[in-house]
């Protein structure tokens, strides 16, 4: 595995279980006042709400270096490994694109917009949560590049059955 793929994910990993970590925390925190305390905490359930956005996006970004996105394998199956080295190319390079326009593009404009508007209970910059949007873009793309690179030289492989053996082993070697 290229060693910059297994840092990222390793890092995702890390914060993507810290915030689904700190959303349980927290929505059991939510509980506690409002039925044992009977005195509501506002600011963690806004907390948790943005958590859940950076969880997402990062579990997100996670995917795409998986190459797990969105596929239609009875198309790919049907083709040659050429058509198929071509379509996957194809699909890495639309993904590649939509990061770069709207992630990180898109996730700037609205970052910059919301950086003046503060959050209801936690009097923070909104545009502070909003970092995730770019960031996740970023961490797309390169993953898209690495995807790109690994399919050309063949370290991903776009045969049906041996994807699938390859999978499975992969499976055994992280449990």
């Amino acid at each position: 595995m290229n060693p910059l793929r297994k840092l990222l994910n390793q890092v995702l990993h890390v914060l993507a279980g810290g915030s689904f970590l700190a959303m349980t925390a927290l929505t059991c925190w939510q509980v506690l006042t409002r039925y044992v305390l009977k005195n509501p905490s506002s600011w963690s359930e806004e907390l948790v709400s943005y958590l859940f956005a950076w969880m997402a996006l990062l579990g997100a970004s996670l995917v795409a270096g998986e190459r797990g996105h969105m596929n239609i394998p009875l198309l790919m199956d049907r083709m040659g490994p050429a058509a198929r080295k071509s379509l996957a190319v194809f699909s890495e390079i639309v993904a590649c694109l939509f990061a770069g326009i709207i992630l990180v593009f898109g996730g700037i404009q609205i970052t910059s917009l919301a950086m003046g508007q503060m959050t209801s209970s936690l009097g923070i910059a909104i545009g502070i949560f909003y970092i995730v949007l770019p960031l996740s873009g970023i961490l797309n793309i390169i993953y898209t590049i690495l995807n790109i690179v690994e399919i050309l030289t063949g370290k991903i492989s776009l045969d049906p059955v041996n994807e699938t053996i390859q999978n499975a082993q992969k499976i055994g070697k992280e449990a």
